[in-house]
């Protein structure tokens, strides 16, 4: 899933695997393997450095689709968040995290319901 959705932001940006690679500065092979699926689990660092040339988010990238609305579990926390004070930059970095286990627990979940 996330080799396909970095396939199709990278020709939609009309680039070569080559150019991005360079660019992202990772290993072209690296940067094949995770389009076709052979490396299914690129470091966050990795994905960063897509996002940032492809000029996109790790939602995005990952293939995470928002839900609509919070709950009062999300509302709870984000009032725990503004309680603790912490800054947009700290949150940013946190949710960098976030989704990365998010999209971690998808992934295994789709491994867990295929048979062999």
């Amino acid at each position: 899933m996330i080799g396909q959705n970095i396939t199709r932001l990278r020709k939609a940006k009309g680039m070569t695997l080559t150019e991005l690679a360079e660019q992202a500065n990772i290993s072209k092979s690296n940067l094949s393997n995770i389009e076709r699926g052979i490396n299914e689990n690129p470091s966050i660092k990795v994905l960063e450095k897509l996002a940032e040339v492809l000029e996109t988010d790790l939602i995005a990238l990952l293939g995470i689709q928002s839900e609509s609305g919070r709950t009062d579990g999300q509302e709870n926390l984000l009032d725990r968040i503004r309680e603790l004070n912490v800054s947009e930059e700290d949150l940013k970095e946190y949710e960098k995290v976030l989704e990365f286990i998010i999209w971690q627990k998808k992934k295994d979940g789709l491994k867990g319901g295929m048979t062999g």
